[in-house]
């Protein structure tokens, strides 16, 4: 099975598009991303966290609504947890994206979930870099884009 969700950026980063490809595979799934118009990186100053790598997380819900423009996308809920864990080990943290001028690509696998079970949910990007221990999302910082992800139907 196949999936994917095709990311749009929000009003904290317009510029941001890209496209997440998720791959049953034996044993888990192949997860690929592929990202333009990412903020550029910059490192934390005055008590401020850093711009960049980015958060990259699976989230609940299957809405991209922006809501506030300030603190966009929270209509997708928090991250997808469905057997509860602490952060750092829910089945949505993947891996933090780095920025090569605003481009990013990157493909891994997990064993953490099926590709039917993340239908209907939602890809985020957020601004700051994933701690991976902080509860319960890691101080990810605000939402950049947001995609959907939809089954891939092989006949279009």
């Amino acid at each position: 099975m196949i999936a994917y969700a095709q990311i749009k950026g929000g009003p904290l980063a317009p510029q941001l598009q890209g496209i997440v490809y998720f791959r049953g595979i034996p044993n888990g799934t192949q997860v690929c991303i592929e990202v333009y118009g990412l903020p550029a990186y910059r490192p934390s100053q005055n008590n401020s966290p850093p711009i960049g790598p980015h958060g990259f997380h699976i989230h609940e819900f299957g809405v991209c609504e922006v809501g506030d423009p300030n603190d966009p996308f929270q209509s997708a809920g928090s991250h997808w947890n469905p057997t509860n864990e602490p952060h750092g080990n829910h089945a949505g943290d993947l891996p933090v994206l780095f920025s090569n001028n605003g481009y990013s690509n990157m493909c891994f696998v997990t064993n953490k979930f099926k590709v039917e079970d993340i239908i209907g949910r939602t890809v985020i990007i957020h601004e700051n870099p994933d701690d991976y221990r902080s509860q319960p999302s890691g101080n990810a910082g605000r939402r950049l884009g947001c995609g959907v992800i939809c089954a891939y139907n092989e006949k279009n």
